[in-house]
């Protein structure tokens, strides 16, 4: 999933300049309250909310922001009712895109979102679309200087991977969604660093374009990702080497 982990870092470090100007913090907050909201504020008892503290904390946002999102979620607090929703769609090339949502106005965030499609030369589709060609899984990066293979595999296959590869210079550890906070204790208990961890969707077979093509795809994400009720955006876009070096002459 080499496409995935370079997306994955571009938004990585995409996050630190946004995180200045608040929009981090604010999509951050939205996924706690929703989570908070829908299994309670205990993040003990909630892995979805555990989970979104522990990104929230990644990207250094305060803890007061943190308990004050969580208790909107928990209506200790009054909130804003964010809605979940994933919308699904084509971009340039006929290159599969997954775009999920929080957002207080469905018809509003609607419109935005199919704008945004049609603007870059893409089309918004029917829920179904384009669900069928992702999974849902556990995805880990790893720079592999930082610890071999023989010791990550090791680790991985113990705490419930499915797999661990090397690509790119990068480990890969994928696992199933109810595995993942056993890989993430795991690493963290071997104080091994990720590039990424998170939740997220991965393409089941990821779809090869021009450097033209590729380029106009990735300007569609980062549209999508700009929007204020866009949480995460995917696609089956194999991001090569080549689509990465043109990505940052931008």
């Amino acid at each position: 999933m080499a496409g995935h982990s370079h997306w994955a870092n571009i938004q990585h470090k995409k996050g630190a300049a946004d995180a200045k100007r608040g929009k981090l913090f604010s999509k951050l907050s939205r996924a706690i309250i929703v989570a908070a909201r829908n299994g309670g504020g205990d993040p003990d008892m909630n892995l979805k909310l555990r989970y979104a503290i522990d990104k929230a904390r990644q990207a250094s946002m305060p803890k007061d922001n943190i308990e004050r999102a969580i208790n909107k979620g928990t209506g200790e607090l009054d909130g804003t009712n964010y809605e979940e929703v994933v919308y699904e769609g084509y971009g340039p090339g006929g290159v599969a895109v997954m775009v999920e949502i929080f957002t207080d106005n469905r018809n509003r965030t609607s419109g935005e979102v199919r704008k945004i499609f049609d603007k870059s030369n893409g089309n918004l589709g029917t829920s179904g679309c384009v669900a069928y060609l992702f999974e849902r899984k556990g995805f880990f990066s790893i720079d592999s200087k930082l610890v071999d293979e023989e010791t990550l595999m090791e680790i991985g296959l113990e705490s419930g991977a499915d797999d661990v590869k090397l690509t790119d210079g990068n480990f890969e550890i994928v696992c199933d969604p109810s595995t993942f906070d056993n890989v993430d204790q795991a690493l963290k208990t071997k104080a091994i660093k990720c590039n990424v961890s998170e939740i997220t969707y991965l393409p089941s077979m990821q779809v090869d374009t021009d450097v033209e093509t590729g380029m106009k795809v990735m300007r569609l994400m980062d549209a999508l990702d700009e929007n204020d009720d866009v949480q995460n955006v995917y696609s089956n876009l194999n991001i090569t080497e080549e689509l990465m070096a043109e990505a940052s002459k931008e």
